[in-house]
């Protein structure tokens, strides 16, 4: 039998490789970026267009390369950030494996030129599927400039699996933000299909962070710094009324590095569960120093995930951190010695004891239920009471006995889909619903009943447009960052069905002139910034699927909260619409609404 086990050819290897390193065009931002920065340039501009599919260049002015680096760069494991083993263990570049550039070429039509300052000219080379198609020398500017086209061309399958423009946009704006949030002291420029979308000057890092994510975001920070052996820790915490339930901005970096450490995160949660409602995150911009002997990167491909020897000693510091910024900078409120208009409170007299008790003098035979006499009349000296005052509240006895009938018949129907329920209901700790049916005892989730009606009546009037809008007297003003006003350019026509008015201020502002007629008393901004993040967590492209997100979304946000005290009335509302809906047992999102406790459970229990 012959020898059945040979060598991949490079151009397969590299295609293998590829399919961890380059998952979709985020993927090639983040490493050519990378390069850049570890190539020292202070200025670096990314274009696209179509989102990547159709081409990404990334320019700048680090120190380029010479011709035989140009074309060494793109073999496999070539690389200039480490010589040795040991030197895996002082990194202090973004990329050090050499895998980048080839996993590129491999799935991609690549063209590079590149100068170094010492040359006169410069270096143009192509390559299609890892093959060199072409190499001469040019005229360039100093630095390098990639621009990859095509992407996956040769891998149907892959690039046929990419998301929309929009998702894929927005993955590629994250995986820029990560990377400009390190480096403050670069300018970066970021164009789509030939709009500038991000002009980012060089600064401070607050400055950086109020460019990426606005100024309101960057006024809610407080900054918290620690210096020990273990390492140093830098950056910015949220204040706790900058606590949001989801899309809070979480960011760690070591040494330069973007990570994800659920373990230093939940430092970070622990720190402030006392501030914040449970189920909120406040944002945090937290940057670790430490010896890079200490820390392993050389886990996955992606290199977001690190190791850390002393674990345990960094999340102490972390937590102490934290809590130190809030101990030292949280807002305290300030007493007010504005006395104007208040009552005067005369000042304390020791020497004098006695304390007079007013003289206030009153009718001790005044009785509210008198009838109509006036003051001179006899009765009224007395005290008697008329003898029709019962009919004052004939009918409100009449309604507590179940014998008057509701008059709006669109709010409370007279005839209930569930013919065996008790018209009268109990709630318990103001957050379920009790009623008696004919095979037990029905409890209903309150505030899960009302997110499914309200959630079926939004995506009626999205299929419809029959949502009327409530204008604003004021209009409130929005900032989203890039990533994010992405997500809110697609939502936009759905948002407007619901009721929403939403005008484009230029960038990514936006103000909000109206609101769905049944929303009134919700805070605009809040809402609509709710629902970005509740849209940013899924990853439905469909229409169908986004209209269904969104209507989750307000439904969430405007559903009535956990223990607000209800009425009869308003009970027999809920329950009511509840039955007319789709699907009465579960929420969109699949939670339990009602369950029945039976009789037999019930006899059973009391013996």
């Amino acid at each position: 039998m012959s020898d059945i086990i040979q060598l991949l050819p490079d151009s397969v290897a590299n295609q293998i490789a590829a399919g961890e390193v380059i998952q979709r065009p985020a993927s090639v931002i983040k490493e050519l970026v990378e390069n850049a920065v570890d190539a020292g340039a202070l200025n670096i501009r990314v274009l696209v267009v179509d989102a990547g599919r159709t081409s990404i260049q990334v320019v700048d002015d680090g120190c380029g390369m010479s011709e035989t680096d140009a074309r060494l760069a793109f073999e496999r494991h070539a690389t200039s950030k480490i010589r040795k083993a040991d030197d895996l263990f002082a990194l202090h570049t973004m990329g050090f494996r050499g895998e980048a550039l080839p996993s590129i070429a491999a799935v991609a039509q690549v063209e590079l030129t590149t100068r170094m300052a010492t040359d006169e000219i410069g270096t143009r080379l192509t390559l299609q599927g890892s093959r060199v198609t072409g190499q001469e020398p040019v005229a360039c500017p100093v630095g390098s400039n990639f621009k990859v086209e095509n992407l996956f061309f040769n891998v149907p399958a892959r690039r046929k699996f990419l998301k929309s423009n929009a998702t894929e946009l927005n993955n590629i704006l994250t995986a820029f933000e990560r990377i400009v949030l390190v480096y403050p002291s670069i300018n970066f420029t970021f164009f789509s299909n030939g709009q500038e979308m991000m002009n980012l000057k060089a600064g401070s890092l607050r400055q950086r962070i109020a460019d990426v994510f606005g100024k309101k975001t960057s006024q809610d920070l407080l900054p918290l710094e620690v210096d020990t052996a273990f390492g140093r820790i830098t950056g910015f915490v949220g204040k706790p009324e900058a606590a949001r339930k989801k899309g809070a901005h979480d960011y760690f970096f070591v040494n330069g590095r973007y990570m994800r450490h659920p373990y230093f995160h939940k430092a970070v949660i622990n720190a402030c569960e006392r501030l914040v409602p449970e189920g909120m995150q406040v944002p945090y911009f937290i940057y670790f120093e430490v010896d890079p002997a200490d820390i392993d990167v050389n886990i996955h491909p992606t290199k977001t995930e690190v190791k850390f020897e002393n674990e345990q000693s960094i999340w102490q510091l972390l937590s102490a951190a934290v809590k130190d910024a809030f101990g030292r900078f949280c807002d305290i409120p300030a007493i007010d010695f504005d006395t104007e208009g208040k009552p005067d409170i005369p000042l304390f007299d020791p020497q004098h004891h006695a304390i007079e008790m007013p003289d206030v003098k009153y009718n001790p035979s005044y009785n509210p239920f008198a009838g109509h006499a006036s003051k001179s009349d006899e009765n009224y000296r007395k005290g008697t009471i008329a003898p029709d005052w019962q009919q004052l509240y004939e009918p409100a006895a009449a309604v507590n006995s179940g014998t008057a009938q509701p008059t709006d018949k669109e709010l409370f129907p007279e005839e209930s889909l569930v013919a065996e329920k008790s018209p009268v209901h109990y709630q318990y700790k103001g957050r379920y619903i009790m009623t008696a049916v004919k095979s037990g005892l029905m409890i209903i989730d309150q505030q899960r009943a009302d997110m499914r009606i309200r959630y079926e009546r939004y995506l009626d009037q999205m299929s419809h447009s029959t949502a009327s809008t409530q204008r604003l007297l004021f209009p409130e003003m929005v900032e989203f960052s890039p990533s994010e006003n992405i997500l809110l350019q697609q939502l936009l026509p759905d948002l407007a069905a619901l009721g929403f008015e939403i005008s484009h201020l230029g960038g990514t502002s936006y103000a909000i002139n109206g609101v769905p007629a049944s929303l009134e008393g919700l805070h605009p901004v809040s809402m609509v910034r709710s629902i970005v993040e509740e849209a940013a967590q899924g990853a439905a492209d469909a229409a169908e699927a986004l209209n269904a997100r969104l209507a989750m979304s307000l439904a969430r946000y405007a559903a009535i909260p956990q223990g607000q005290v209800l009425s009869n009335d308003e009970m027999e509302h809920i329950v009511n619409e509840l039955f007319r809906c789709s699907n009465v047992n579960y929420t969109p999102d699949g939670r339990a609404i009602i369950c029945i406790l039976p009789q037999h459970d019930i006899e059973q229990l009391l013996g």
